[in-house]
């Protein structure tokens, strides 16, 4: 062993770790020299991939007190040993930072994540109606089966939604909720009683409520062009009681674990009130029972008195106040309601009101002339355009400079909009809401706008820091995995190609765009995103090669291996048994018992949903009299497809 290279592996990892901790590391090593820092635990043999240009890939890595405590080859690492370090073998996987998304709603998605049927990453409608099914036939009243969000209709086989009819038969009596995006949500007969919609119900602001051709409600709901209606009609169904919404949020947590995911920013939400919604989670973190990092963002929820709301917030916390585990960051992603601009490819882009200027400069003043970083959802360069002249003038007054600020989507935004924002000192934080969307906004607008949405190399060629996230739940998916395929490869989860090759990203540059760069949105650069000494010690050991495997298989890894401060939070196969045990899922028709959450792909390679990918009919046809879809969710034996589907010689089915 060469004692010049290990003293100074080690004499690096005390110095970061010095710097970072008040000189704790220097005092645990002085006296009895290098000798005196011992690991934690190793990790060995793996591929790393630490995002740290000056020590790339190393053999090793040794944690201690939360913290990476080095990185370099095997013996170095190995020499910093004690008798009680762990030493763990990853068998030649993968190995990176534990990913960042930057924008995502936990707080709120854990109250109801239990109460969810997730379709995401289910590949055929067929599949998804007997998940539904299964799940209506244990839910009991009062409650609803509810799929919301985290699919489109382009990831199905049969590239269609399921109508009213098929969902009416198989739940005549239980409420069925599905949101779809932005763009609509499907009720069932027992829904539409159970929220009192009939035919003398007005139609709200922005929504509309489909009837027949007697005025009742069909249970079909349209955001035209917001999704308030969607959201309202949500928020009428049953809520868990405090102890199971500890539970489903813990729930939801190792979930994101599962996928790698170790750092959240939350970016508010509707019906997310400041503090009263936020009780479950500090109730955890005060516990030590929380798996993720999570930075929040608080979101107004009054329109016409979002001042009032900021300013009352103001004087009840701080941007940073909390610890390296929960942390305030700042206001949005709404700031005020005047100046959201809700996304729905299937309709016109929205303007927005004369009165958004005017609404939206006292919020922005007052926020930074208190140093409150915020976030501001934009989807049209429209929209960005009017709040930059906002920002502009506030900035003539109060600098905003050092305040990381930034607009999050930018589908449309225009290099002209991204050098302001580069030169205000602002960031765009980026979602993969076209994989989920990309097929009607080429519908609406062409394939060739299509190929700036959004223009992330350009957004990194103006030196605007660029962070990704996915915008879950109640759009696009959670799983990090789908958004970097999309990141890769410009291809919609429906197998569009999107983007030119100009506005695509090699593997480790997204990767980054969801590790290192990340920290810049909530203001801890240097803390984490990387494999580094002295930088928070959370890792993910992947299930398969993410810097080596087919861009088509990039949307399927999971995690066998996360490690949070160190810690492991979630472990699968040769690692099962590491994480701490998680309770069932509460209550006991959960969905997440039966089903879990994100679901693999490989369910398509069963030959119970073949039929689907190869029919995929949405009318009846001329032998079974019904769709397909229908009846494999129906009481029918469609399950045997030699004695069922062959023997009867399906007219609409190629054998």
């Amino acid at each position: 062993m060469n004692p010049t290279r290990r003293q100074a592996a080690i004499g690096g990892a005390a110095g970061a770790l010095s710097a970072l901790l008040g000189g704790s590391a220097a005092a645990q090593t002085s006296g009895s020299g290098a000798s005196a820092m011992t690991a934690d635990l190793i990790l060995v043999n793996g591929r790393f991939t630490t995002l740290d240009q000056s020590n790339p890939n190393p053999q090793a890595v040794a944690i201690a007190g939360g913290r990476f405590l080095g990185a370099g080859t095997e013996q170095d690492m190995r020499a910093l040993a004690g008798p009680a370090t762990e030493i763990i073998d990853l068998g030649g996987r993968r190995a990176v930072p534990g990913l960042i998304d930057s924008h995502m709603h936990i707080i709120r998605g854990g109250l109801n994540f239990n109460m969810e049927l997730r379709w995401d990453g289910v590949r055929s409608l067929s599949q998804a109606m007997e998940m539904l099914k299964k799940q209506v036939a244990v839910t009991p009243p009062p409650q609803w089966v509810r799929v919301v969000g985290g699919f489109t209709e382009h990831q199905f086989a049969e590239k269609r939604l399921p109508t009213l009819d098929e969902i009416n038969a198989i739940a005549p009596d239980t409420p069925v909720f599905i949101l779809h995006l932005y763009d609509r949500a499907l009720l069932n007969g027992a829904a539409l009683r159970a929220v009192g919609y009939d035919k003398d119900t007005p139609n709200p602001p922005g929504g509309e409520i489909l009837r027949d051709n007697a005025g009742n409600p069909t249970g079909l709901l349209l955001a035209k062009p917001n999704a308030s209606i969607l959201y309202a009609t949500l928020a009428k169904g049953p809520k868990l009681p405090p102890e199971y919404q500890l539970n489903s949020t813990r729930h939801f947590m190792r979930e994101m674990n599962r996928l790698g995911v170790t750092t959240v920013i939350d970016a508010g939400g509707g019906f997310q009130n400041y503090p009263e919604d936020y009780a479950i989670i500090e109730k955890l973190h005060a516990d030590g029972e929380l798996t993720l990092r999570i930075a929040y963002n608080l979101f107004t929820q009054k329109p016409k008195q979002e001042l009032a709301d900021f300013e009352s917030w103001s004087k009840q916390v701080k941007p940073g106040q909390g610890d390296d585990l929960y942390r305030h960051n700042g206001a949005g992603e709404m700031l005020v309601y005047s100046a959201a601009d809700f996304e729905d490819f299937r309709v016109e882009r929205p303007d927005m009101p004369s009165s958004m200027e005017g609404d939206l400069e006292p919020v922005v003043r007052l926020l930074a002339q208190n140093r409150w970083p915020w976030r501001l959802h934009a989807t049209y360069n429209e929209t960005i355009t009017r709040a930059l002249d906002v920002f502009e003038k506030v900035n003539r007054d109060v600098p905003l400079q050092g305040l990381h600020w930034f607009f999050d989507h930018c589908e449309t935004i225009t290099d002209r909009n991204i050098d302001r924002i580069a030169a205000l000192g602002g960031g765009i934080a980026v979602q993969h809401r076209m994989s989920f969307q990309g097929e009607y906004f080429v519908e609406r607008y062409g394939a060739k706008a299509a190929e700036r949405t959004p223009p992330i190399a350009r957004m990194l060629e103006a030196g605007v820091p660029v962070g990704a996230g996915t915008d879950a739940t109640r759009v696009a998916s959670y799983n990090p995995w789908v958004s970097l395929a999309w990141l890769v490869t410009g291809k919609t989860l429906g197998g569009l190609k999107l983007y030119p090759q100009r506005n695509l990203l090699d593997r480790e540059s997204a990767l980054r765009l969801w590790t290192q760069a990340n920290t810049w949105f909530s203001t801890e650069e240097g803390k984490k995103g990387q494999i580094k000494a002295g930088q928070l010690a959370d890792l993910v050991v992947l299930d398969r090669d993410y810097m080596s495997v087919p861009e088509d298989e990039i949307q399927d890894i999971e995690s066998v291996l996360t490690l949070l401060g160190g810690k492991p939070v979630h472990g699968t196969g040769d690692y099962a048994g590491l994480a701490p045990p998680l309770p069932p899922a509460m209550p006991d028709w959960s969905p997440v018992r039966s089903f879990g959450g994100y679901q693999k792909r490989a369910a398509l390679d069963d030959r119970k949903y073949a039929f689907a990918a190869s029919c995929g009919c949405a009318s009846a046809c001329g032998v079974h009299g019904h769709a397909h879809t229908g009846v494999l969710a129906a009481a029918a034996p469609a399950r045997d497809e030699g004695a069922f589907w062959g023997a009867l010689g399906c007219s609409c089915w190629a054998f």
